[in-house]
């Protein structure tokens, strides 16, 4: 495109829709009304959110299930500081959002002026790249550098714009979007890898979210199976393998699969492909250490500064995942894995997997003494009997986005997926409220899949006013409610640790099914096991329609295992009025 006269406002909306923005999140404000209102125009539908922070993580679901840029906008000053958490959610997703952060006018910075503070230092720590645009002049410039940083980084950036540059009158060109590709690695490294693979006894592979990310798991499948190498997916990438195939093996990490855990406790060598192996993905797991110590490990990652960080690399390749797939399947093509060891290898991965089913289908309750005695004669569902019957309810082409928490967490091991951009934790930022936002932002990039929210009741009550924007935007979405009246992780915390003296996790919620009729959507209350399925695939039915719904399931305050037992200890005091609240001898 040539040179052209233009308002910095025109240039800004030509770089989005140049770069293929088609939706953007946010609350109206003034300081970018002037862009805001070329919107439409432009085919950039704009969706009003309850919340900035809601809006962020639309953004976030929205990026993760198409592969292109998420878009967030806010007004300067306490919209953009409510973008913070979401933002930082995405940091470690590695999504490509792109937050815009009009600003308070360049000619009253530093006067203490309405709505204003210093936006670039806020989110210095959880950005890839922050462009401020110092003039109107470079408005279509940093725009692009923006985006194109967000896909080139593998994560959120910051468009910083002074809401005085939307106006006046420039003369710029639009840049076309920048992509680049990553290539498979280094030739010498790649050789590497495919030697310790190839003398391999018992090769495993993780598969992490560069898979996905990467459209790489056609390439992995041709991978694993020339190899016939057991698959594990990484802690919360439940759809980087499909769940079906005869090597894939289910997810690590927190309430992961056992048969993945024993899986990978046998290898000799271990493949991470697009994976940076984090240390709460690899903690031990139903009380046994399955990380294989002695194990050589090959870890492929488009991002150098993982490589070797979290685990010892025998062999440290920097590619795309995708590709690195691709050119080690063709170094390993002439090395045909003999008959009898494929046959061997596959019967481990159905023997393990058939023995974890079969304990999974009779672990129907939690057996600590806390869970049973508040199950005695209890009302309430099962939470594990209740992921089972979910499990069994989800259309196979669902998408699923799973909140912080114990019963959601739980969920990990019941996730299973033949698809990729198919799941979506809330991952290592760990925020409550993640999951019924970037549920509604995955149901506006993909809006003919079923879209499906697994949400405990304390998250739940950050994030339900979305309702609003499910319904006044007709986004419809299925929100699974887990009501147990407590925040459980952390009274599992002070069951184990704190001798059962509960502060501040106990919730009296009002039904929730109740709240969302009040809203405009649909509501049931679930308190029967039998019609938990049934609801399910009703709620998932009624998006055809337009129509969101919120599945309230009535369930015990059984706890699951801890969550951070690596992060406490028991009890110790000194002060002789809290001695009595030392751990018992």
């Amino acid at each position: 495109m040539t040179r052209q006269r233009m308002t910095p406002s025109e240039a800004f909306v030509e770089v989005l829709a140049a770069q293929g923005v088609t939706h953007v999140f946010g609350i109206v404000g003034s300081a970018y009304m002037d862009a805001l209102d070329l919107f439409p125009a432009a085919g950039i539908r704009f969706v009003p959110t309850v919340h900035e922070q809601g809006a962020a993580h639309m953004a976030d679901g929205y990026s993760r299930v198409t592969g292109r840029h998420g878009v967030c906008i806010g007004q300067n000053g306490p919209g953009i500081t409510n973008f913070v958490t979401a933002i930082a959610a995405a940091y470690w997703a590695h999504s490509p959002v792109v937050a815009i952060t009009p600003e308070a006018g360049s000619l009253s910075m530093g006067l203490g002026g309405f709505q204003e503070t210093e936006q670039l230092a806020i989110f210095s720590k959880i950005t890839k790249y922050q462009a401020h645009v110092t003039s109107p002049a470079r408005m279509a410039e940093l725009t692009a550098r923006a985006f194109d940083r967000a896909h080139l980084e593998l994560g959120p950036t910051q468009l910083n714009i002074p809401r005085d540059h939307f106006y006046g009158e420039i003369e710029c060109e639009i840049p076309a979007p920048l992509r680049v590709s990553r290539g498979p690695g280094a030739k010498a490294d790649l050789d590497a890898a495919a030697e310790l693979l190839a003398a391999a006894r018992f090769p495993v592979v993780i598969a992490g979210g560069g898979v996905v990310m990467s459209e790489g798991v056609p390439a992995l499948v041709a991978l694993a199976e020339q190899l016939a190498a057991p698959v594990v997916n990484s802690y919360l990438h439940n759809d980087s393998f499909p769940a079906s195939h005869p090597l894939a093996c289910g997810p690590l990490g927190y309430h992961g699969s056992k048969a993945a855990m024993r899986i990978l406790a046998k290898a000799d060598v271990v493949l991470a492909l697009g994976s940076r192996l984090g240390p709460f993905g690899t903690l031990p797991q139903y009380g046994f250490d399955y990380w294989p110590a002695q194990a050589k490990l090959v870890q492929i990652d488009a991002d150098p500064r993982v490589l070797g960080l979290v685990k010892k690399a025998s062999v440290a390749v920097c590619g795309d995942a995708r590709e690195a797939a691709e050119a080690l399947r063709e170094r390993l093509a002439a090395r045909a894995v003999p008959a009898e060891t494929r046959a061997s290898r596959e019967a481990a991965v159905r023997s393990e997997k058939e023995a974890w089913d079969a304990e999974r289908r009779g672990w129907s309750h939690e057996t600590d003494a806390w869970s049973l005695e508040v199950a005695k004669g209890a009302r309430e569902l099962h939470p594990r009997q209740v992921l089972a019957e979910l499990e069994r309810a989800l259309p196979s082409d669902a998408m699923v986005s799973t909140d912080i928490g114990n019963i959601c967490q739980i969920a990990n091991s019941h996730l299973r997926f033949e698809t990729p951009r198919s799941m979506f934790g809330a991952m290592m930022f760990g925020n409550c409220g993640y999951a019924f936002p970037a549920m509604i932002g995955c149901k506006a990039g993909s809006p003919e899949r079923p879209a499906v929210a697994y949400v405990g009741d304390g998250a739940w009550g950050m994030s339900f006013g979305e309702l609003l924007t499910c319904v006044r935007e007709r986004l419809p979405v299925t929100a699974v409610v887990f009501n147990n009246r407590q925040w459980g992780a952390e009274k599992k915390n002070q069951v184990d640790f704190y001798d059962n003296r509960f502060v501040g996790v106990d919730l009296e919620n009002p039904s929730w099914a109740a709240v969302a009729r009040s809203l405009g959507a649909d509501g049931v209350t679930v308190d029967e096991l039998g019609d938990v399925g049934a609801a399910l695939r009703a709620a998932c039915a009624a998006q055809r329609d337009g129509r969101t719904t919120v599945v309230e399931i009535l369930v015990t305050r059984e706890l699951g295992d801890p969550f951070r037992r690596d992060a406490l200890k028991l009890p110790k005091r000194l002060l002789p009025k809290y001695r009595a609240f030392s751990a018992k001898e």
